[in-house]
């Protein structure tokens, strides 16, 4: 007797009509489904012995299909030229056992438009009509030009106008016109022309007069002009002439400026004596915007006790804040390193790089700033071989030149070295500045070339096997192949995106010991921009003033404004009077992740006064809005300082083998080997990344040896930071498929042997 077992059950050809047995005791299936995978054997016996043969393991491959197309989205835009799409998935089914990938693109754009009202205008006025008998001319105009349309708002005023067209000499009587007596029109004609000399006369009178005495004023306070590039705020080079000895009123709001002085002072703007300036010097953390709006006050208005100042518009020049030559020369240096595949010079310091030695029970490695990891799987490394693996970031300038109206959302990360043959994906973890919502933004991940160019690995919104991206609200997770240098890109699609500011307020003393300097930075909320900008204010003596506060900065194309308020009057004073500063939205949305510095300078009438407050509002119009209470101690032994939680490399941890992730290996290998195996009812590795939130573009998981584990491997990468299992535990729970996670968890704390991942 014959017969073949699958999966050591008997197989019934009458429940299974596409498999039956040839008289050669053949096992044939007509037609191959997935739920024939399986292991068959062969069993004969007879009254003497039983024989069974070699499991035969059957994989059926199963090749991709795209789900159905989901409905258009709603048109981008209310009226006017947008866009709307619509996706769909390669999981119908998903290409499993190495079957092929579905061909053809997962997500559709079209263009659509809808028209947008039209408001009316009125077309120029006909001229006037000929003069009828009632003595009256008429001329008249449409609303034509254009009409309005589409529900737009009709043109306001009339559309008809007469009046008179004998300037008044008309009666409208018995006597017609033609029997006005000749002489009195000619009377009237000459009392007009007599009545215009007369006020010519006196017009050029009054005109000569006003000459005469604002040349007398001017003789009188002896004010010359001062540049009006001197108020545009901040310590800016400026010019002006030499005021009279004995003179009062340095400023005079009803002057023009005078853009021909001849004398020029290169320095902070002060109303002292300009000599013995320091000299300014370059330096990429102070360089100021052109076209900032600066708010000032005359001497004499503040004298007066007038509360509405004149406003300047002025150009700022390039040099903001005193420097030393050898602070400039590191920066220069710096700024001008190149950048490859690589490690430029920039990043490859102490502070900007890290290394650790991993094998074939992988591991993690902590990056030189917050936020930046590198997590190595088990078994991403081939068994017999041991790699020194480093994670670098650049924290000079960007390499990375934005496209279009692209903006740079995080650092770019290097990891490497490149070239290694990697059994499985690494994941690499970058903080980000971004307030992510898809339907705002259009994110992308970009890569250096070995050639220094950089090329879009993909749209973090489509369907691709190549590079797998989970984006949380700071952090974007990568499961990558190859190894290089990375970053995010993003493109506003709408008014709403919004990116995180990160503001931080330092001070310090001037050389003069009456003066005192703080300075408002506006930096993407980055790490290691953050890092950066604390060591370069240390190297210059600043000192942190209060904790950093977080902004959402909106793509609406409004600036941000900067006002300082309530400081004391009677001890302090700001100089040059500047109390309001406003950054243009372009330097603030597309500028290449440089700090942007706002400089203040207030002057104190005693040298015994050590204490200073004041009140500093940075808002958006129509956005966000963050307000700095100021009160501390000029004097360094006297101010408390203020500490925020930044990550040197110093404090980096390295850690290889198994104290690197969370999951024991038991719990591993059981969750992997439960939800590999392909389930008609669907409870297989796509429920999991459901329950897990990880269920974007599960086409790259389809194509691995162990889904399960891929979608393990970027769950630890996920929560790296906060070493919790309550929410895998949970989905397991809910699941169902085993037992309780919590009695699993608790079993692989208590074994050793679960954290045994060599085998």
């Amino acid at each position: 007797m014959v017969e073949w077992l699958k999966n050591e059950e008997p197989i019934d050809p009458k429940r299974e009509p596409n498999i039956y047995s040839t008289a050669e005791h053949d096992l044939v299936i007509e037609q191959a489904h997935l739920s024939d995978s399986g292991n068959y054997t062969c069993v004969a016996t007879n009254v003497v012995a039983k024989r069974r043969s070699t499991a035969a393991m059957l994989t059926v491959f199963v090749n991709g299909a795209w789900s159905m197309w989901t409905e258009w989205s709603p048109c981008s835009v209310r009226c006017g030229r947008g866009w709307q799409k619509r996706t769909r998935t390669c999981t119908n089914p998903a290409p499993l056992n190495g079957g092929a990938f579905c061909e053809g693109t997962s997500v559709q754009k079209i263009v659509c438009s809808s028209l947008c009202p039209v408001d009316g205008a009125w077309e120029p006025w006909t001229v006037w009509s000929p003069c009828s008998s009632e003595c009256e001319h008429q001329r008249v105009r449409a609303c034509v030009a254009p009409e309005p349309r589409y529900g737009g708002k009709f043109c306001e005023g009339l559309s008809q106008e007469s009046e008179n067209c004998t300037e008044g000499l008309c009666i409208q009587s018995q006597t017609p016109l033609q029997e006005v007596q000749p002489q009195s029109i000619e009377t009237n004609s000459d009392v007009a022309l007599y009545s215009g000399l007369g006020a010519a006369v006196i017009a050029v009178a009054m005109l000569v007069v006003g000459i005469t005495l604002y040349r007398r004023s001017q003789s009188e306070y002896g004010v010359d002009v001062i540049d009006s590039s001197a108020l545009a705020g901040g310590f800016q080079s400026f010019n002006f002439k030499t005021a009279r000895q004995g003179n009062s009123l340095l400023l005079n709001p009803s002057m023009q400026p005078d853009l021909t002085v001849s004398r020029t002072y290169s320095g902070p703007i002060c109303f002292q004596d300009p000599v013995n300036k320091e000299l300014m010097t370059q330096s990429p953390l102070f360089d100021s915007l052109p076209g900032i709006k600066v708010k000032v006050q005359s001497s004499l208005m503040v004298s007066l006790g007038v509360v509405d100042g004149v406003e300047y518009h002025g150009r700022l020049s390039s040099r903001t804040y005193p420097r030393n030559s050898r602070s400039v020369d590191k920066i220069h240096a710096r700024s001008n390193a190149p950048s490859s595949q690589h490690l430029p010079a920039a990043i490859t310091q102490a502070e900007n790089r890290t290394s650790g030695i991993f094998g074939c029970l992988g591991g993690c490695l902590e990056g030189p700033t917050k936020g930046v990891r590198l997590l190595v799987p088990l078994g991403a490394i081939p068994e017999g071989n041991s790699w020194e693996m480093y994670i670098a970031v650049n924290q000079g300038v960007n390499s990375l030149q934005p496209e279009g109206a692209e903006v740079i959302l995080s650092p770019e990360v290097t990891c490497g070295p490149p070239g290694l043959a990697l059994s499985s994906p690494i994941a690499l973890t970058i903080p980000h500045c971004a307030m992510v919502c898809s339907e705002h933004w259009s994110i992308k991940l970009k890569r250096q070339t070995l050639t220094g160019k950089w090329e879009e690995v993909m749209l973090l919104e489509d369907e691709t096997t190549s590079c797998y991206c989970l984006l949380d609200p700071q952090s974007c997770h990568i499961l990558l192949d190859h190894l290089g240098t990375y970053a995010l890109v993003g493109e506003a699609v709408t008014e709403c995106a919004e990116k995180r500011l990160k503001l931080a307020v330092f001070g310090h003393l001037s050389y003069s010991s009456l003066e005192y300097n703080f300075r408002v930075y506006c930096v993407d909320d980055i790490p290691s921009v953050l890092q950066e900008l604390m060591s370069e204010e240390k190297s210059q003596g600043g000192q942190l003033l209060d904790e950093p506060r977080t902004l959402h900065f909106k793509a609406n194309s409004y600036g941000l404004q900067i006002s300082v308020l309530d400081v004391p009057q009677f001890l302090w004073r700001i100089k040059p009077l500047t109390v309001f500063q406003e950054f243009a939205f372009s330097h603030i949305w597309c500028r290449n992740q440089q700090p942007l510095p706002c400089a203040f300078r207030v002057e104190r009438f005693n040298s015994a006064t050590t204490h200073f407050s004041c009140k500093i509002c940075i808002r958006q119009l129509k956005g966000d809005e963050q307000i700095f209470h100021l009160s501390t101690s000029i004097l360094e032994d006297e101010r408390e300082a203020v500490h925020i939680c930044t990550q040197a490399a110093s404090e980096v941890a390295t850690l290889a083998g198994p104290k690197a992730f969370k999951i024991p290996y038991s719990i591993r290998q059981k969750i992997c080997s439960t939800f590999d195996v392909p389930s008609a009812s669907g409870k297989d590795w796509r429920l999991l990344a459901q329950k897990l939130h990880i269920d974007r573009n599960l086409s790259y998981f389809a194509v691995k040896s162990s889904p399960a584990g891929t979608i393990l491997d970027i769950w630890e990468a996920q929560h790296q930071n906060d070493r919790d299992l309550d929410s895998l535990a949970s989905a397991l729970e809910e699941i169902g498929r085993i037992q309780c996670p919590a009695s699993m968890i608790a079993e692989g704390d208590g074994d050793e042997s679960d954290y045994n991942y060599g085998g």
